[in-house]
């Protein structure tokens, strides 16, 4: 990590805080070793500080909390590499392009990352690599790999596991692996052989994996493609919700069903967006020349599937259901430096502009259970700060181009 200074002062001419409060005209952020100590709006008091502190004049610019992807793959590369081939690559390799993801998140002013699955120890491993100085990403919150049914998705990861004492033995070791999270797979998915409109796992077998989640303070999140796995979920305890689609048949239709919008937001639990991983797999199908043969169809049932998942967000927000952003990144087409395109996507559901950056900053953090370190730029969290040019309340678009990003107090990104 680059330096981090005793004192920094920061000055700027707006400044979002990540939560739901107006945005701050002219603020100054006072920071001491790598903590947020003071924002003021307008000028600071003198002598809040030593007289020889740096200052860095951000004039022009909006500072906002270093945005949270709360869903992605690091050891996926997200250029259509098909999964089953991705998983091939010995454990090395999934490490440096983990790596190498982190970083491209990191320069997009991601600083925090919810990882929701890797192969075996790789996204761990990372994290230890981090912690001995040898790579500059993002915060990781982790789930090493996702618990799945026998050949359920993402089985090849490594976290298979079925009924109710299988569920538990494997929370257990993945807590005694050291992860933040614990990650279930309540329904098929993209994996070649798994059905995404059928749930997984029973309500009995879900139930024991989140008891035991919990009496160990973990949270879950649950991948969920089809009504019955939501209910399911919700039914035991789950903390979050993947996805929240309704697909109903292989086709990739989809039924909306009330009763489990009406669930969803009874228990309060966070549901990711992941609006972007159609859209970007659309972009690119259709950019294509010469492309398998069944690519167009593909294009328009998933052009269906996206204005469906489109539907299904508006109707439960309409609903109650809280949704946090997250971009399923790795998985497809789907970049790492996509978040400001998942933001923009929550917009055109109705969303505003400041509960698009909400739901990538304070809400996500609450979501993980993080509040209290990052998420919003108030006194005592973390400085993990990104500057944009702009008012990203005017145009999310001008967060795709942060001319600073700051990690813990230490700029590991600056703009020429």
């Amino acid at each position: 990590m680059p330096p981090v200074p005793e004192w920094l002062v920061i000055r700027a001419s707006r400044l979002i805080d990540g939560t739901d409060a107006p945005a701050i005209d002219h603020p100054t952020v006072v920071v001491r070793r790598g903590v947020i100590d003071a924002v003021y709006a307008g000028s600071a008091p003198r002598g809040s500080w030593p007289a020889d502190t740096p200052e860095l004049d951000l004039a022009g610019h909006t500072l906002l909390p270093g945005l949270i992807d709360t869903h992605v793959h690091l050891v996926l590369p997200g250029d259509g590499t098909p999964f089953e081939d991705s998983v091939r690559e010995p454990d090395g390799v999934l490490l440096a392009t983990a790596m190498h993801n982190a970083q491209i998140a990191l320069r997009a002013g991601i600083t925090t990352l919810r990882d929701c699955g890797g192969m075996r120890d790789t996204t761990l491993e990372l994290r230890r690599a981090q912690r001995l100085g040898y790579a500059v990403i993002p915060r990781l919150h982790l789930c090493r790999c996702p618990i799945t049914i026998t050949g359920g998705h993402c089985w090849y990861f490594g976290g298979e596991a079925d009924g109710p004492e299988g569920m538990r033995r494997v929370v257990r070791g993945l807590v005694k692996a050291g992860v933040d999270y614990i990650k279930i797979m309540g329904s098929g998915g993209g994996t070649v052989g798994t059905c995404a409109w059928r749930p997984s796992y029973t309500v009995e077998e879900l139930s024991a994996a989140v008891e035991e989640a919990h009496r160990l303070d973990r949270r879950v999140g649950i991948h969920c493609t089809c009504a019955e796995a939501t209910r399911n979920a919700i039914a035991a305890g789950a903390d979050h919700i993947e996805h929240a689609m309704f697909l109903a048949d292989e086709a990739g239709h989809q039924r909306f069903e009330a009763d489990v919008a009406d669930a969803v937001a009874q228990r309060d639990a966070a549901v990711t967006s992941t609006l972007g991983v159609g859209h970007f797999l659309v972009a690119a199908l259709s950019a294509q020349e010469g492309g398998p043969p069944d690519a167009r169809s593909t294009v328009e049932r998933w052009r269906r599937i996206n204005d469906s998942n489109a539907d299904n967000v508006r109707r439960m927000r309409r609903a109650g259901v809280r949704y946090v952003a997250g971009t399923d990144a790795g998985w497809r087409f789907t970049p790492f430096d996509g978040l400001v395109t998942e933001l923009e996507l929550l917009r055109q559901t109705g969303v505003s502009a400041g509960d698009a950056i909400v739901a990538a900053t304070s809400a996500a953090a609450a979501s993980m259970g993080i509040a209290g370190t990052v998420g919003t730029l108030r006194e005592g969290r973390h400085a993990d700060i990104i500057a944009v040019a702009g008012d990203p309340l005017e145009d999310l678009g001008v967060l795709r181009h942060p001319a600073m990003v700051m990690l813990g107090g230490a700029v590991v990104a600056r703009s020429r």
